[in-house]
């Protein structure tokens, strides 16, 4: 009786010590501006996935104002944009997962001013980055050993739009690969216009093409800034940064369908506002989305699962001020907010039932921090 005792309690066990060697590690990444002086570049810190605690890693310095990041599909490397004007740039760098560790491999030029914002198709082939000063898009052909080869495809954007000085002229502020790898969607704030492009994953360079529409247009003054897609690759999202507003979408291989616009501002609000990022929870059950300005809030919404419509849940204060970007972990249980202008990124716990978000005791201090990337480390 005693052996069938200790049997079972060593049975449990190794059930036990199996499932948490088996629990997912997570390291998070962050891109910063630099020209302040207060950042020196990317930084790699731990992430407690059961506390919600950062710890620091490690980081590479001598980048210049590395805003937007991604993350190789394998995970060796990283690409970060290079916010420096006419010698804007995307680099490439070697990532060692196991230590944080990162090294300079190579840049190529942007494909146009000022980027904001990098992609990698899900083959790891291409880069894409939206540049927001000139407007225009590029794909940047990743070569075997990780670094980024010459041969990039630009695309060019006109138009503008009623906001001025913001729509004065084409403003490409995000480039999203769709589920499949088939499709990437590309939003231009300046011209209100949301760009739908084929993607060859076969091809060496020059993979995109115009899909059929070719755009959706959104409301006059609307400003689509940030998109995402609804885990069931259904249903997806675009956040407006002029008007604040969010727009539903269902998407069928490359067809969006808008739905539903629906305001993120409160009741008679008259202050101002500039909506930025915006994020579908793991489980599909809710989308996050940041305002800036007079808010610095996220702001909290139900999603119907048969609809994809949006019903307003909350707002939760960022801590802070100019939430430019924030993430929710790959468990669902935290969301980190980085705000911009007063150096510091919070961590809230998320409750899974109702959406709400609640303030941890985790802050981290650190320089002008405007992208965080959550990347596996087992």
């Amino acid at each position: 009786m005693k052996l069938t005792k200790l049997s079972a309690l060593g049975a449990a066990v190794l059930l036990f010590m199996g499932t948490a060697c088996a629990q997912k590690k997570y390291d998070v990444i962050i891109g910063t501006y630099t020209n302040t002086g207060k950042s020196e570049g990317i930084y790699v810190y731990s992430f407690n996935e059961e506390t919600g605690a950062l710890t620091y890693k490690n980081k590479v310095g001598n980048v210049d104002n590395p805003s937007y990041l991604t993350v190789s599909p394998d995970r060796k490397f990283i690409y970060a944009i290079s916010e420096s004007g006419e010698n804007s740039s995307v680099s490439a760098f070697n990532y060692d997962v196991a230590t944080g560790a990162m090294s300079f491999i190579n840049k190529q030029p942007s494909g146009g001013r000022g980027p904001c914002y990098v992609e990698i198709d899900h083959t790891g082939k291409f880069v894409f980055t939206a540049n927001y000063g000139s407007g225009s898009l590029a794909a940047v052909p990743v070569l075997e050993d990780g670094s980024l080869g010459p041969d990039l495809q630009q695309i060019d954007h006109t138009g503008a739009s009623m906001v001025k000085p913001s729509q004065k002229s084409p403003r490409m502020h995000s480039v999203v690969m769709d589920p499949e790898n088939k499709f990437l969607i590309a939003s231009n704030l300046g011209t209100d216009k949301i760009g739908i492009y084929h993607f060859d994953a076969t091809k060496k360079s020059h993979p995109l093409t115009p899909a059929d529409p070719e755009f959706v247009s959104l409301a006059p003054g609307s400003g689509p800034r940030h998109f995402d897609f609804h885990p069931n690759g259904k249903f997806a999202y675009s956040v407006h940064e002029l008007d604040a507003n969010i727009t539903a979408f269902t998407y069928d291989n490359g067809k969006l369908t808008p739905v539903q616009t629906i305001t993120m501002l409160p009741d008679n609000f008259e202050g101002k506002t500039g909506a930025a990022d915006i994020h579908v929870s793991p489980d599909g059950k809710f989308v996050y989305a940041s305002n800036r300005l007079d808010l610095n809030e996220i702001v909290i919404y139900s999603v119907d699962q048969s609809t994809g419509k949006l019903t307003f849940v909350g707002r939760q204060s960022s801590m802070g001020n100019h939430p430019r970007n924030f993430a929710i972990d790959p468990t669902g249980n935290f969301l980190l907010v980085a705000n911009q202008n007063t150096d510091d990124i919070y961590v809230f716990k998320r409750n899974k039932e109702t959406g709400l978000l609640s303030l941890t005791d985790n802050k981290l201090e650190l320089g002008r921090p405007v992208c965080l990337k959550f990347v596996a480390v087992n």
